[in-house]
């Protein structure tokens, strides 16, 4: 091992933002293991060693140790007292001995075993720096490039790495055209065998959140706050806000000059119609609100089953329910409450119906 190399690897070490010393370590524990391979039948000491490799000159040595003992009973293992201290006179029993049994070849040996647990150790850390890159951004939004379609699922370019939309996360009749570029949710980063493996999504509730966080100065700086979402993606949305300013409309700050935000997120989700309802710590206001563009005339809860009888106009039975009851589906997962719909005319006959079993 020459200066040469140890200063390429010390500068690839500075490149790749790698610890030095793990470098170091890992060739020597490398070096034990070669040494035990090929010199156990030749040095019977082999199984017992230490190699040193110079952290500047990269010269390697290679050292038999052996336990101070009174009385010896293994030659391997063990050395005793008076041959020791003829060594040095420092030892004392139970001390280790250590005597190099560097072999003359040894150096070529560990020259190319070197430059492989470099080479392999190189590229884990590489790994590592991008799989932690990443798992930063898990939850977060980014920009990908599709790529192919394969499958069933969606590769996606995500800058060093590649992520997959699989087929639950990808938004129904969406077409994934070759270098597109889309925004994206990362729902998961795991480090596998070949590294960071990046699942991404086209259809969680935190892609709408994450684009109106992007959109929305006022939530980003938290001023208007997303209290929860509901969505079923490629069809329609439901988010609800909030403002910690009494000054700031949370809705209109959502909505933005002539609807420019929002209509921004629209676009990028290839027009998902988006209701942006104001929430409210009453569960009647905030239930009546979920159910828009509907208009409700009375709500009455129920605490303990979490559960609510909503009554609006005849008219607006049809748009409350929505189309195969998508409106009163999105606004029950948005309050996590139970809806009970019903019209005027519904609910004044269960009175009438029920007054009249009273009465009987």
């Amino acid at each position: 091992m020459n200066e040469e190399f140890i200063g390429a690897l010390k500068e690839l070490v500075k490149e790749k933002g790698i610890s030095e010393e793990l470098i170091f370590t890992t060739i020597e524990d490398a070096l034990v293991a070669a040494y035990k391979k090929n010199y156990a039948n030749i040095n019977t000491s082999a199984q017992n060693v230490r190699v040193s490799m110079h952290r500047e000159t990269g010269e390697i040595h290679v050292y038999a140790q052996k336990v101070v003992c009174d009385e010896v009973y293994d030659d391997v293992t063990e050395i005793s007292l008076e041959e020791a201290k003829e060594i040095s006179p420092k030892y004392d029993v139970d001390d280790i001995v250590e005597i190099e049994v560097t072999p003359k070849n040894f150096g070529r040996v560990a020259a190319q075993l070197a430059k492989q647990v470099v080479t392999q150790r190189i590229k884990e850390a590489e790994r590592n720096i991008i799989y932690n890159e990443y798992k930063e951004k898990e939850f977060d939004i980014i920009t990908g490039t599709i790529l192919r379609k394969d499958k069933g699922m969606v590769f996606v370019n995500l800058g060093k790495l590649e992520g997959v939309i699989g087929p639950n996360e990808q938004i129904p009749n969406e077409e994934y055209k070759f270098n597109e570029k889309l925004k994206l949710y990362i729902v998961e980063v795991k480090n596998g065998s070949k590294g960071a493996q990046i699942h991404v999504s086209r259809t969680h509730p935190g892609l709408v959140k994450r684009l109106f966080e992007l959109e929305v100065p006022e939530i980003y700086n938290g001023v208007v706050e997303i209290k929860s979402i509901s969505r079923e993606a490629g069809f329609r949305s439901k988010i609800a806000v909030y403002s910690n300013d009494e000054s700031v409309d949370p809705m209109g700050a959502c909505v933005g000059p002539k609807g420019a935000r929002v209509q921004n997120i629209v676009n990028e989700l290839k027009n998902e119609k988006i209701d942006i309802i104001k929430w409210s710590k009453s569960p009647e206001e905030f239930i009546s609100n979920a159910l828009s563009p509907a208009k409700v005339l009375s709500v009455e809860v129920d605490e303990d089953n979490k559960s609510a009888k909503v009554v609006v106009d005849d008219n607006q039975l049809s748009l409350a329910i929505g189309k195969e009851g998508q409106n009163v589906r999105l606004a029950a997962k948005l309050t996590n409450w139970k809806i009970d719909i019903k019209s005027k005319s519904q609910a004044e006959a269960l009175k009438e119906s029920e007054e009249a079993t009273v009465t009987e």
